[in-house]
Order: C-alpha cells, then sequence, then structure tokens
C-alpha cells in the first residue's frame, strides 16, 4: 500500500505504524490522511481512529481491511472514519478513496456500498427492532438483562456459558457505548426491552 501511495502525484506517505500506539506517535499535525487497519494485532483500528480523532480533529482517516460485514463498517463510520474499503479494492480505488476523503468527502467501496444500503433498506423495513446494529443473540441477552437477571440465569434460560453470555454483555456495551450494566438497563427499557 505504501508503495502504491508513493507513486501517486501529490500524495506522499509520511510513516507507517504497526500498533495503535505507534499510530498516535507518528500521526502529526501535518498529516492529513490515515490509512487504519481495523486489525493492529491485539488492537482495534476502530478505537485507534477514536484516538486519533480526538488528538488530530481535522485528521481524514480511510480503513482498508479485509472485513466487510454491517458491524465494522458501522463501528468505524461512527468513530469518524470518513471511508471504508477492502483490501481487494484496486490501486484506482485507493487513490480515488484517498483523495475522496482528503476533500472531506465519505466513500465506501463498491462491496461496502452495496452491503450498507442492503442494511440501511433492512433497517427501514424492519424499524420496529431496536438496536439494529446489535445481533439477534446480542438483543435477546440485553433483553434479559433488562429484566434484571444476571449473568448465571441468563446463560441458563439461553444454554449458554456463563462465559459466552459475559462476551455478549460486553459486546453490546461496547456497541452501544454504554459504560456499565445499569447504563444498557435503563437505555434497554427506554427501547421497550425487558418488558414482559
Amino acid at each position: 500500500m505504501a508503495a502504491l501511495l508513493g507513486t501517486l502525484d501529490g500524495i506522499e506517505v509520511a510513516a507507517q505504524a504497526a500498533s495503535r500506539a505507534e499510530a498516535l506517535e507518528v500521526v502529526g499535525d501535518g498529516v492529513d490522511v490515515v490509512l487504519m487497519d481495523l486489525h493492529l494485532g491485539d488492537e482495534s483500528g476502530i478505537e485507534a481512529t477514536r484516538d486519533l480523532l480526538r488528538a488530530h480533529p481535522h485528521l481524514r482517516v480511510l480503513v482498508v481491511t479485509m472485513l466487510e460485514d454491517e458491524e465494522s463498517v458501522v463501528a468505524s463510520l461512527r468513530a469518524g472514519a470518513q471511508g471504508y474499503l477492502l483490501k481487494g479494492a484496486s490501486p484506482a480505488e485507493v487513490e480515488r478513496a484517498v483523495r475522496a476523503v482528503t476533500n472531506g468527502e465519505v466513500i465506501l467501496g463498491p462491496q461496502v456500498a452495496a452491503r450498507a444500503l442492503a442494511a440501511l433498506s433492512g433497517a427501514r423495513s424492519v424499524s420496529a427492532v431496536p438496536f439494529p446494529e446489535l445481533t439477534d443473540r446480542e438483543r435477546e441477552v440485553l433483553d434479559l438483562v433488562a429484566r434484571g437477571y444476571d449473568n448465571t440465569t441468563i446463560s441458563r434460560r439461553l444454554v449458554l456459558s456463563t462465559k459466552t453470555v459475559r462476551n455478549h454483555v460486553a459486546n453490546v456495551l461496547a456497541k452501544l457505548a454504554l459504560p456499565d450494566r445499569s447504563a444498557a438497563i435503563v437505555r434497554a427499557r427506554e427501547a421497550g426491552l425487558g418488558a414482559d
């Protein structure tokens, strides 16, 4: 990617980073666009995007990743990314995306755009479903949390291990940007979950 970008007129590769910490260290005020992978070893490119944009609000982030699921796309855009491309994108698509993001445009690669449109049209037709960003299982777990059940009770009701339930609860808190279980209960009840 760096070699490709280096061949494009008016584009200079200022630095490369393999981790969130490295990215925070090497990205300075002179950088206009960051190409972000969502997998940074054990770290998340989504968190790195949030951190970079907090430190440099003028920055533009273009996600370039192998992940094409709707959750990754939505989470990236919520974190502040202005573009999302798959790693199989052609050199012309990469160049177009970098230039578009530099100009303040939001751009999605062709496959990503098709999925995003399908998700949006699906979300419109099923708008009664609260928290469309959650999987069905996560919504089911959230409903039981909103009813006041603890993880052990939820694991028995859904025939899951308590560790799996704990992971689902953690995913719900992360996806809904909630600080704790109490906030999740309040938010779920406001959306109509947890009622008998």
